[in-house]
């Protein structure tokens, strides 16, 4: 493989706000089931500055759908593989170099944004890596013990931007997965913010608006 080269399908919005700079990376995770076009349908709404690119997850599990790593719904309730979302987020992390130096976009503006299972794996990039990351978007995902552990030292962490989004009527991952990792960021030094939504296991227009105008605000005043 080549510098240029990446490893995941992908599809890009390029950036429509030209600057002298190399452009921001907006990179978008989404959940499993489903691929690459389903989160990139919210590249028009998000800042023009950004150079948006949509990941597609490595694991075929149906026509047009893909996952990170393998779960199962039990009477206990949800259940991962371990080891595989440990792969999915790393296999996800490597991706970020790759787009680095494909598209030739600032290192120190990577942001990553995840949905249900890729919010799983923007908030394990986020604290395993806080270092190589500018800030990520949490939405509607849960916390997993093995990316606890992998949690970066607090000096490393401190001032990450992160905004955390779940809907108070999900029923795949009710608010209380959201509400753990609002607990467990509130004990890190991180630039937390967090909020509920009266929405499902969805983007609802509100939280769209929210975390395009916090994104926004992360890369400050037009350049």
């Amino acid at each position: 493989m080549s510098d240029c080269d990446v490893s995941l399908v992908h599809i890009v919005r390029q950036p429509k706000a030209r600057s002298a700079s190399r452009p921001p990376l907006l990179v978008l995770i989404h959940g499993v089931g489903s691929n690459e076009e389903d989160l990139f349908g919210l590249a028009p709404y998000l800042d023009d500055r950004f150079l948006v690119v949509s990941v597609r997850a490595p694991l075929t599990l149906g026509p047009g759908a893909f996952g990170w790593y393998e779960i199962s719904f039990t009477a206990e309730g949800l259940r991962h593989d371990a080891e595989g979302a440990k792969q999915g987020r790393d296999t996800a992390f490597k991706a970020l170099g790759e787009l680095v130096s494909k598209y030739d976009v600032d290192p120190a503006r990577i942001f990553v944004m995840g949905f249900s299972q890729g919010a799983v794996l923007s908030l394990g990039i986020a604290l395993q890596h806080p270092n190589a990351i500018a800030g990520a978007v949490i939405m509607s995902g849960h916390l997993v013990p093995e990316f606890v552990a992998d949690t970066a030292p607090s000096s490393d962490l401190g001032g990450l931007p992160i905004f955390v989004a779940h809907g108070l009527s999900d029923s795949v991952l009710p608010i209380e997965s959201g509400r753990q990792i609002n607990e467990y960021l509130k004990r890190q030094p991180v630039n937390l913010t967090y909020r509920e939504y009266p929405m499902a296991h969805t983007v609802s227009e509100n939280s769209l608006f929210d975390i395009a105008r916090w994104l926004s605000a992360q890369l400050g005043s037009v350049e």
